[in-house]
């Protein structure tokens, strides 16, 4: 009396017969030999899944050719849908990242300029500037009155465009004040 053997025993006699070939034939195909390992494990659990539609008429190595092509096919497409995404996200983030090389300049001049300054003038600048106080907020912070920080601020900014001439001003004004803020690092 011979036993028909266990479901896990005919696959695992199905999987060692097939694959070298199946493997051969994924890395003939992929960019890569874990690509092609890939495209041989999702063949191998089509089969494991169907086992039932397997052919026992001696196709089952095309059988399974046939499915490592579908699945083939599919991790191609798969492939194709990353790389576009992916070139979407690049167009996207360029415009929502700042290129910090293109500040690198800029803020090289820009610290020149407020070393230039007195250690009063610069401290008055960047908590208007960088810290993005109102007046009255920097009066605060120097503990003099609101009118005084307006007069000092109008000075200490007529003596940085004088520092930095041409480099960032239009008619002898500053451009923005956003300008005058270094590029930040992200930690």
């Amino acid at each position: 009396m011979t036993s028909t053997p266990s479901p896990e025993d005919a696959f695992r006699e199905l999987f060692e017969q097939n694959f070298r070939e199946l493997l051969g034939y994924a890395l003939r195909r992929c960019g890569s030999p874990d690509d092609a390992a890939d495209v041989v494990a999702d063949t191998m659990l089509v089969a494991w899944r169907r086992f039932g539609q397997v052919p026992t008429d001696g196709t089952a190595r095309l059988w399974l050719y046939g499915v490592a092509r579908r699945v083939l096919a599919n991790h191609r497409r798969g492939v194709q849908r990353r790389d576009r995404l992916g070139d979407r996200l690049r167009v996207e983030l360029q415009d929502v990242v700042p290129d910090h090389a293109d500040g690198v300049e800029a803020n090289a001049v820009l610290m020149g300029a407020l070393a230039g300054l007195s250690a009063d003038d610069r401290e008055l600048i960047m908590l208007t500037t960088w810290e993005n106080l109102a007046p009255q907020e920097a009066a605060v912070v120097l503990d003099v009155p609101a009118r005084v920080v307006r007069t000092r601020l109008h000075r200490a900014r007529a003596r940085l465009r004088k520092q930095l001439g041409d480099a960032f001003t239009d008619h002898g004004h500053v451009r923005d004040d956003r300008a005058l803020r270094p590029v930040q690092e992200k930690r």
